[in-house]
């Protein structure tokens, strides 16, 4: 009986019937014929079309099997990466999955009699991760998209950017740490109990006020034998001396005059540095024309620690810095650069804090306290002596 026309009723009628997964063992591959019951597929095996398929894959065998097996693999990995993903998932759930597809290449047309032989295949080749359990075989996809591996490229980069600037942050706060040591180093203070070494001695307390060692001052002055012989606005030539303590109350009046006129000079001294370096500090110091150094490692060793001078900046954060070594122009954040300090004597430029954008002249270097000494050689206050400059504050000016 020939087959029925398509569209005709017997037509829809068959694809009706033959909708949804049919038994396994009631399918050829080779003719990719699905029989409904036994004696269906037992007829189709004596037709003389399934004879002919028979012969020509008697021929060739091993390439008919592995054309299956290519097929069967590809379509399988396709549907675990799309659906899947790269999450760990049970072989099974991904079998029954790719089965739905009445279309599909089926196992035992394939080299592998069981899905656990496909699952140590695909994890020898290093396309999937798999695993044993108790309750199966368990796979996880590796994706090998170029995509896929660029993007992963991309954050391990930025991930190593990040932790570069960890590792410069670590370094400061390590250098203020070992800066606070040295500057707070005193002896401890021992405590011993107190002993009296005379019990009977008597403790004599004095209440009125103290002079200190600076205030006594040493004045000429004659024996008890000389004043009778010494004439009136003269004074004896003796060697003896007496000292010759200042009346209290001239001592405070001083004292407090002295006091009063510095805190006043000093307190006009400090409001306008504060009003000048919180007008001038900014979170940003990158300036045309001036020398940096590359401190991020992920340009390579090629870039690291070189020089370069700013050539523009971009967006108050970043610039274009040509290296001076090799020439080339890079684009770069000012995370990943910092100053240069030159040798003393040299033009600077102050680019950040109370003098900020000026010129100055380095005048001598503090390296344990991280900062030096500039004279401001530019602006209305040109000539000025600026002490405890940070590091930062300050850069070399690049000369052609």
């Amino acid at each position: 009986m020939g087959k029925a026309e398509v569209g005709t009723p017997k037509w829809i009628g068959n694809k009706m019937k033959s909708k949804g997964l049919q038994k396994l063992r009631w399918y050829c591959q080779m003719c990719q014929k699905q029989c409904r019951d036994e004696n269906g597929f037992k007829c189709h095996t004596s037709s003389e079309s399934h004879q002919r398929q028979l012969l020509l894959f008697a021929d060739n065998s091993r390439k008919y099997l592995d054309e299956f097996s290519h097929e069967f693999e590809k379509d399988f990995l396709n549907l675990l990466r799309r659906q899947f993903g790269t999450k760990r998932v049970h072989a099974n759930v991904v079998y029954q999955e790719y089965i739905r597809d009445r279309n599909h290449t089926h196992m035992n047309a394939t080299r592998w009699t069981s899905l656990t032989g496909l699952c140590k295949h695909l994890s020898r080749h290093g396309k999937v991760v798999a695993d044993e359990t108790e309750k199966g075989w368990f796979i996880t996809y590796i994706d090998r998209d170029p995509e896929t591996i660029a993007r992963a490229e991309a954050v391990a980069k930025k991930q190593k950017m990040d932790k570069d600037d960890q590792e410069r942050v670590s370094d400061f706060i390590e250098k203020q740490v070992l800066k606070g040591k040295q500057e707070g180093e005193e002896e401890e203070t021992v405590f011993t109990e107190f002993k009296r070494e005379n019990p009977e001695e008597k403790i004599q307390i004095q209440l009125g006020p103290r002079i200190k060692k600076e205030e006594v001052q040493l004045v000429p002055s004659t024996s008890f034998s000389d004043k009778k012989d010494a004439k009136p606005g003269k004074s004896s030539d003796t060697d003896d001396s007496v000292f010759k303590v200042p009346h209290n109350k001239d001592i405070k009046k001083e004292k407090s005059t002295e006091k009063r006129k510095l805190s006043a000079l000093d307190e006009i001294m400090m409001e306008q540095e504060a009003s000048k370096e919180k007008f001038g500090r900014k979170d940003y110091w990158l300036t045309e024309n001036i020398v940096v150094k590359v401190i991020t490692k992920s340009l390579g060793d090629k870039y690291y620690k070189k020089k370069g001078y700013v050539k523009q900046v971009i967006d108050k954060y970043g610039a274009m810095v040509t290296m001076i070594d090799t020439g080339h122009t890079l684009k770069l954040d000012q995370s990943h650069l910092e100053t240069v300090i030159p040798a003393e004597g040299r033009t600077v430029m102050i680019v950040n804090g109370a003098y900020r954008g000026y010129r100055a002249i380095l005048k001598s270097l503090d390296a344990k306290n991280f900062c030096v000494s500039i004279t401001v050689d530019s602006g209305p206050v040109k000539g000025r002596v600026v002490e405890g400059v940070q590091y930062e504050d300050i850069c070399k000016i690049h000369t052609e």
